[in-house]
């Protein structure tokens, strides 16, 4: 058991945010969430348990999250009505981000722009336009939070935006 864990622990240190001082800033977390394709994004319906699903993500430099989805998913309706929404980003190894944001739709010009961005990293997106009812979806964020649970001591850093 314990090369697997070693192995996992290489892994994660690929995708290393670093750490200290001035290295340790938006740029670095932008690159690392840059690295990580899938997120679980969590919602919440009117008056239910909250909901979470896991999307594809593609992240702009200023740290918005961009996922598609369908009209008819749970989520769609949720972050209509709520949109604010939480985010997981980096699953796998022991680096994390959780982000917290206010979602909304893409619409018109902006569209245009969020798409480009979201089909630089699904390069399959484009073929989901003709899908009924497909849906993108932008958050803002307004706190994140990266952590790295692979490191004794741990290493946590807060950013409020």
């Amino acid at each position: 058991m314990k090369p697997i864990i070693a192995a996992e622990r290489r892994s994660a240190r690929l995708h290393k945010v670093p750490t200290g001082g001035p290295h340790t800033n938006r740029t670095a977390l932008y690159a690392f969430m840059r690295q990580n394709r899938y997120a679980v994004v969590c919602s919440s319906p009117s008056g239910g348990a909250p909901q979470s699903a896991l999307v594809g993500i593609a992240v702009t430099p200023e740290l918005e999250i961009i996922f598609d989805t369908i009209k008819n998913s749970r989520k769609y309706p949720n972050l209509i009505a709520r949109p604010a929404c939480s985010l997981v980003v980096g699953l796998q190894g022991e680096q994390t981000v959780q982000f917290e944001g206010v979602a909304s739709e893409a619409t018109g010009l902006n569209l245009l722009r969020y798409r480009e961005i979201y089909f630089s990293v699904w390069a399959d997106g484009p073929t989901r336009m003709e899908w009924p009812a497909i849906a993108y979806f932008v958050v803002q964020p307004s706190w994140i939070r990266f952590s790295d649970y692979d490191r004794n001591p741990p290493f946590i850093q807060e950013f409020t935006l």
